[in-house]
């Protein structure tokens, strides 16, 4: 007798194609049958009214040490989550030594926390995984971030890498390829990744291809050289051979009303010129970072310590300040900052909490200073851990974007903080409701393969994406007239509503809508590569 039998649900199997009503039978982690009439089991879920559809896959996580924290996880998983892909934007634990892991935990912290008394007992890719695979709430694909790299060989400077540092960067990725990672991640506006040149991306590309995996850069500019800036990394994978994911795709700030279809023109034009290239996205219009982010790049040479002694100099401040409010920083993605869009998600000094929710334009006004003057007050009293909500989408452009055959759905959800981004916790039932039975904006069976399908296919994962015979069952089940997000921006720690099943491996993480204790996923490990 099989483990599970799912009876009368709406099968929407992550191809594309549309729905069917049929039963499915789970057993040993699997899909073992899908029809009619099905031999009884050991338990039967009646999924009348419901959708079955194959588990979301989100391609843009910042879940790294939170998903080893806070086993329970519920943020992902009751959004119908089972796959996320960590070490996102150049930044995080894995290849790395001593100094490194401390000067990226100080830095990242505000994507991450600060967890009290962590036992970080890996160095390696494959360290990491194996710490995943004692138990998680979903699975997890990793990335070897590029700008830790950098750090452990070449350090915080501006400078290139010499021939001997390129080396061994390139055999410190290989070592992670060889491992189980899925690919490569840049942050190329954060420190040190967005010191290394077109050709030294190239070169850390070559290795990427070598191995069958992907490049998941996020770009120079997401501002006022945004198009420049996903040329140049067209052309990174057009010269290395590479298969490029551009992570949250997007066109914000002023200049880049209106210029998503700018963005697909190109995209068509690479691939119709054979580069591979994908995309994911996020349903919403504000973004998020840390609010050292929008720093001009120069500040950051020589690493944090550095970086707070400038923060300090009066003379310093003038000239960031100049930068930031008159030319426009590279760190604010080329673009004049608008402080009335920045508001606070998070803080890590419990004498700061007062300023979340608040935008810095309000907190000046609110004591008296000016918006800078409390810009680095705020960084030098949380020691840059402070995180960010950014309001600078266009609705338009989302849609564009979010229409393309490229497109899957990654929520860049930063889970600690105050406030964080909502998208942390609504970002798969938002593009259910808001924009399939809302707007209209994609189908139901379109949208769940750009969550599920499409996502599975970017991995090169041969057993999950769809609801097949012989699949992982890794599922979700959910009511397509009230599923919705409920997270909101006062209130972003909300669990999603008309989701009421969803499992991991074939086994459930939430039941009847609430979290079970079960811990089923592992680490998904890219095998096949030599």
């Amino acid at each position: 007798m099989t483990q599970l039998l799912i009876t009368g649900a709406l099968v929407i199997d992550g191809s594309g194609s549309p729905g069917y009503h049929a039963d499915v039978a789970v057993d040993a982690g699997r899909i073992v049958a899908i029809g009619n009439d099905l031999p009884a089991a050991h338990r039967t879920i009646d999924a009348n009214g419901l959708v079955l559809s194959p588990g979301f896959i989100d391609m843009h996580s910042h879940s790294d040490l939170q998903i080893l924290v806070n086993p329970d996880h519920t943020a992902k998983v009751s959004q119908g989550v089972t796959l996320e892909v960590l070490g996102q934007d150049g930044l995080s634990f894995a290849p790395i030594d001593d100094p490194t892991r401390a000067a990226v935990r100080r830095q990242i912290a505000g994507w991450n926390g600060e967890p009290d008394d962590f036992d970080f007992t890996w160095s390696t890719v494959a360290g990491y995984l194996d710490r995943l695979d004692q138990g998680i709430a979903c699975n997890a694909a990793y990335l070897v971030p590029q700008g830790t790299l950098r750090m452990m060989v070449v350090g915080t400077s501006n400078r290139p890498a010499s021939a001997s540092e390129l080396a061994q960067m390139k055999e410190l990725l290989a070592d992670g390829l060889r491992e189980g990672a899925v690919g490569m991640s840049s942050g190329l506006t954060y420190t040190p990744g967005m010191f290394a040149s077109t050709d030294e991306l190239v070169a850390l590309c070559e290795v990427i291809a070598q191995y069958g995996g992907y490049y998941a850069p996020h770009q120079r500019s997401y501002g006022k050289g945004a198009l420049e800036a996903y040329a140049e990394m067209v052309e990174v994978a057009r010269r290395s051979g590479c298969a490029l994911h551009l992570t949250h795709a997007v066109m914000n700030f002023a200049p880049n009303a209106g210029r998503g279809t700018d963005l697909v023109a190109m995209i068509d034009a690479a691939l119709a010129s054979g580069v591979d290239v994908t995309t994911d996205t996020y349903p919403y219009l504000p973004g998020a970072t840390t609010l050292a982010a929008i720093l001009p790049s120069w500040t950051a040479e020589g690493g944090v310590d550095a970086l707070l002694s400038r923060l300090r100099d009066p003379a310093a401040r003038s000239k960031i300040t100049y930068e930031l409010e008159q030319v426009g920083s590279d760190g604010c993605h080329g673009c004049i900052v608008e402080w009335d869009t920045i508001e606070i998600g998070g803080v890590r000094n419990p004498s700061l909490s007062s300023a979340v929710g608040q935008t810095v334009a309000a907190l000046a006004r609110r004591d008296g200073h000016s918006p800078s003057d409390i810009f680095f007050d705020l960084l030098l009293q949380d020691d840059l851990a402070t995180s960010i909500l950014q309001h600078v989408g266009h609705e338009e452009n989302v849609r564009a974007i979010m229409r393309h055959q490229s497109h899957t759905g990654g929520s860049d959800g930063i889970l600690v903080g105050g406030k964080p981004h909502p998208r942390s916790w609504g970002t798969f039932p938002r593009y259910l409701a808001h924009y399939v039975r809302e707007l209209g904006v994609l189908d139901l069976a379109d949208c769940i393969h750009h969550l599920t399908g499409r996502p599975a296919r970017r991995l090169w994962l041969p057993d999950r994406g769809l609801v097949r015979e012989g699949y992982v069952a890794d599922l979700v089940l959910f009511d397509p007239d009230t599923v919705r997000d409920t997270a909101t921006f006062p209130e972003p720690r909300q669990q999603a509503a008309g989701i009421p099943y969803v499992l991991v491996n074939g086994t459930p993480v939430i039941d009847d809508s609430h979290r079970t204790a079960a811990l089923p996923g592992r680490s998904i490990r890219r095998t096949s590569i030599s």
